[in-house]
């Protein structure tokens, strides 16, 4: 009788161990140690945050800073208003999306994440088609709207052309982020975030000024720069996510028009989307504003704002963290561990962004330096950033508040409560503070400081009554 032949342990692929990567991108998040959960989702978020924006958006700053105040001016006004639009309607699509997949994923139902992901993909690629076509036709009245100087406009628009047109690469990366997060996998991001920040900065430099042999463009070599570092992400993300090299694997059937699917994804999207166009009505309004206090204040709001994002960007994917704990949790059923994920979340949050809080503070001055020698800019920029300093204390809060309730599926009540003190208390006190009381710039940093005071306490009211935990995200 022949002897069977045995299979070493090296031979048999079921008893090969996975690496540390795939252990840690694949870890299930619906049981074992929500610390242990946290971190694993969180510590590639923040790296992600560090490398993909934080670095990104300071020496992007100091690139365009030698541009001239005009180009700085230009740059900062277009992406923190007309920008924020198409910006807030990406996000909504990807927050309702990673809502649908943690739940599918916390379920124990693949294949309806997979689905999600195939027709998020497919509505940012016809949301990217209708931003392009506004970049040919609209990009003076746009940037014109924003109040701002002739000089400013002469080089903004340009660059506002380029912006709308060749979005597409920040539609995928971005969904792309959110399909694999809503799935659990936060570290295969922080590796695309790695590439095209370091190849987009490079670009930006050389197209900017004309180094390495390439053309001086200016101002339009900070948009193609970015377009290059991007380009090089879609390449890999498409290979990722098509060829099923992570855990969301989309094919061609699921990139098929669903309709019903889109219904519920859009159902989950439009509100935290108008959420964020409420906080984007109130920038608008006070870049517009800020234009009739002249223009040193308004180039000290544009530098405070784009400085302004940095605790935000660092800490608001951590928040993230705990919108896919919380999705997951309910979809498994496990109503206490989605409540306990918004606490530990608060915990790691709220130590992470106080300290951020305090660096600015004492910092403002010095680090507003880095980027303007002007006595006056820098003292409207330092009073400017000392209140943000104070909404990021309360921002710790109402992040994760935000997001646990996106993870869950409540997103209509959480949008009332932000559009009512964006519209009803910051728009109608900064127009008060700063002309009627006479408070100019700094009236402006009050109501805004006050409006998130107010949206903290009332979302963290709501989150008390635990309606939260009955919300729906099936696909």
């Amino acid at each position: 009788m022949p002897e069977t032949p045995q299979c070493s342990s090296e031979d048999d692929p079921a008893t090969v161990s996975p690496s540390a990567f795939a252990r840690w991108r694949d870890r299930d998040h619906t049981r074992g140690s929500l610390v242990i959960s946290m971190a694993v989702l969180a510590m590639p978020l923040l790296a992600t945050s560090l490398f993909g924006a934080v670095t990104f958006q300071l020496v992007d700053l100091k690139l365009i800073s030698g541009l001239g105040e005009d180009a700085m001016t230009a740059v900062v006004v277009t992406n923190q208003s007309l920008r924020q639009v198409f910006f807030m309607m990406v996000m909504g699509a990807s927050f309702g999306a990673q809502g649908l997949i943690a739940r599918s994923v916390g379920e124990g139902s693949p294949e309806r994440a997979d689905h999600v992901a195939g027709q998020t993909v497919l509505m940012g690629l016809i949301l990217s088609s209708f931003v392009a076509l506004l970049g040919i036709f609209l990009p003076e009245p746009f940037l014109a709207g924003m109040n701002v100087t002739p000089g400013v406009l002469e080089v903004g628009v340009p660059y506002v052309r380029l912006v709308l047109l060749l979005n597409f690469g920040f539609v995928f990366i971005s969904l792309f982020y959110a399909i694999l997060n809503g799935a659990g996998d936060t570290a295969t991001p922080l590796l695309i975030a790695v590439q095209q920040t370091a190849v987009a900065l490079l670009a930006e430099w050389c197209l900017i000024y004309g180094n390495l042999g390439l053309p001086a463009l200016g101002i339009r070599g900070v948009v193609l720069g970015l377009g290059v570092g991007q380009l090089g992400s879609i390449l890999l993300i498409s290979r990722i996510l098509f060829g099923g090299r992570s855990r969301v694997h989309v094919r061609a059937r699921h990139m098929r028009p669903d309709p019903a699917t889109m219904r519920r994804i859009l159902a989950l999207s439009w509100p935290p989307a108008l959420q964020m166009i409420g906080g984007f009505l109130v920038t608008v309004f006070f870049i517009r504003l800020m234009g009739d206090f002249g223009g040193k204040a308004q180039t000290a709001y544009s530098i405070g704002l784009r400085l302004g994002m940095l605790g935000p960007i660092i800490c608001f994917p951590l928040a993230g963290a705990v919108a896919t704990l919380v999705g997951q949790g309910l979809g498994a059923g496990d109503v206490r561990r989605a409540w306990r994920a918004m606490g530990v979340g608060i915990l790691v949050h709220g130590a992470l962004m106080w300290s951020i809080a305090l660096a600015f503070f004492v910092f403002r001055v010095p680090l507003l330096a880095v980027f303007t020698n002007d006595p006056e800019v820098i003292a409207i920029g330092s009073r400017l950033i000392a209140w943000q300093a104070g909404s990021f204390v309360l921002l710790a809060f109402y992040f994760v508040f935000f997001r646990a309730l996106q993870g869950a599926g409540d997103v209509v009540v959480p949008m009332l409560l932000s559009l009512a003190t964006s519209l009803l208390v910051a728009l109608p006190l900064g127009l008060y503070l700063s002309k009627t009381r006479g408070m100019g710039p700094d009236g402006l940093f009050v109501a805004q400081f006050a409006s998130t005071a107010l949206v903290t306490l009332v979302t963290g009211l709501w989150i008390a009554t635990g309606r939260w935990t009955t919300a729906r995200t099936r696909a």
